[in-house]
């Protein structure tokens, strides 16, 4: 009797504990995940704002080297690598705990980087000294994972790159020269230069390698390029966005890329299959790089000239929150995004 009495007690507990692990694991799975920082390149201060995505709020600033102007992710998705232009370094940052992985130097004058999509090349454009450098990715090499295959002379003043999904080219825009550069990554040779239209800076690549995107920043429009199967690029139409049309954000549905046009203080959207603008939004502080958020409507964009990160929501096209960060703030990425396509 007493040993049956006895028992049900533990039979009661054993059970309680099992609802409470089941609930607890429930709990774990219904939470959602925890949200990514925000991180802000502030230029001309040499430094990067992280922002919480909640409060978005400045929660610290991490020293680069000078001229922290462009970031991008490593394959692996461990690190954010920011590009230090003036400090030829780069500095390797976890984009879950913002917290200082290593920082590699000697890479000289690194303003715009890209990973080729095959995980082989590592391409940086030098704005400053007129090159594009090609280096190998070797992940596994602690010591040296960056190994430098060929400079190319890329006069003048290469601004930013587009790697097509085959990983055999790589186009380059030549600020100061008014012109577009393709390189072939195979041979390490120019495949192709050809004049473009006033100070193109951002470029991108459509998803099917056909069209390329030259935002022109000395003008108020976007040259379409029919690149892909050509060998020579064929100038398809010019649209025209706004005054300084800068950085180009895909929207994410493999259809419509937003360009920042920084001294009309908008943002315009433009469908790519249609080669048309259909929409645009009014962008104070001269908008820059551009984010936007898993939610699809919330767009993040750096305010250069106000030094502000300015939140956005893309369908009141309202401005919805700025918060201060440091001088010239230029690049702005979280790993909590939608598709760059």
């Amino acid at each position: 009797m007493n040993s049956r009495s006895g028992g049900r007690p533990r039979i009661a507990a054993a059970w309680i504990a099992g609802l409470l692990l089941g609930l607890s694991a429930w709990s774990a799975q219904a939470a959602p995940p925890a949200q990514r920082p925000i991180f802000v390149l502030n230029s001309l201060d040499a430094d990067v704002s992280v922002i919480d995505p909640v409060s978005f709020q400045q929660v610290k600033r991490i020293p680069t080297g000078k001229e922290p102007h462009h970031l991008y992710l490593t394959p692996d998705n461990k690190s954010m690598i920011v590009a230090n232009a003036l400090g030829d370094s780069l500095t390797f940052i976890d984009p879950v705990t913002a917290e200082v992985q290593r920082t590699l130097r000697g890479i000289v004058d690194p303003y715009h980087l890209r990973f080729s999509p095959d995980m082989k090349w590592f391409v940086t454009a030098g704005n400053r000294l007129d090159h594009v450098d090609l280096y190998l990715w070797q992940p596994t090499n602690a010591e040296q994972p960056l190994k430098l295959v060929k400079r190319i002379s890329a006069p003048k003043t290469p601004s930013h790159l587009a790697i097509d999904t085959r990983s055999s080219v790589v186009y380059v825009s030549l600020q100061d020269s008014n012109e577009l550069l393709a390189v072939d990554l195979a041979t390490q040779a120019v495949r192709w230069k050809v004049p473009v239209g006033q100070m193109p800076a951002d470029i991108y690549l459509t998803p099917d390698d056909k069209h390329l995107l030259v935002a022109l920043t000395g003008d108020k429009m976007v040259e379409v390029y029919e690149v892909g199967g050509l060998a020579q690029p064929r100038l398809v139409k010019r649209l025209p966005t706004g005054d300084g049309a800068h950085s180009f954000r895909a929207w994410g549905d493999k259809r419509h890329v937003l360009v920042s046009n920084r001294a009309a203080n908008t943002i315009s959207k433009i469908d790519f299959q249609a080669l048309a603008v259909v929409d645009e939004f009014r962008a104070p502080g001269g908008p820059d790089d551009m984010e936007i958020l898993p939610d699809g409507r919330t767009l993040i964009y750096t305010s250069r000239w106000a030094r502000k990160l300015t939140m956005m929501d893309l369908q009141t096209k309202k401005v919805l929150q700025q918060v201060k960060v440091g001088k010239s703030p230029h690049g702005v990425w979280t790993l909590d995004h939608v598709s760059r396509q």
